[in-house]
């Protein structure tokens, strides 16, 4: 089933490595490139400024005790597509950053896939 996410680059931010390895089965599942994962807001940071072709990130909000604001801050910078993954819902975010695409943990490779298309603005209808 063409998903419209293969060979799409994306950089994971999770520093829970259960999770992290989850994530890199569902999305190389998906056909997509993996970038990462970053367990810490320095190595995210130096794998965007490392990284010419990026699609897209999955940051987790949380990341080794650090809010991950300042990677997200760096995508939009780049004007790289991002969602987030939390425990805590989307309407914990900070005000700025509500609105931007969001799952909740725990999560599905069906909810992964949905909100990585909705954040790339692919439609397989």
């Amino acid at each position: 089933m063409a998903t419209g996410l293969e060979g799409r680059r994306v950089l994971v931010v999770e520093d829970e490595s259960l999770v992290a390895m989850l994530l890199e089965t569902m999305l190389e599942d998906m056909g997509c490139a993996i970038i990462g994962p970053a367990g810490t807001i320095e190595e995210a940071l130096e794998l965007i400024a490392a990284t010419s072709a990026l699609d897209a990130a999955l940051l987790d909000v949380n990341v080794a005790g650090c809010l991950v604001f300042p990677i997200a801050t760096a995508l939009v910078e780049r004007d790289i597509p991002f969602m987030f993954s939390t425990g805590f819902g989307a309407g914990n975010l900070p005000d700025e950053w509500r609105g931007r695409p969001a799952i909740q943990k725990p999560f599905t490779e069906a909810s992964v896939r949905e909100a990585l298309q909705s954040t790339l603005g692919i439609s397989l209808a």
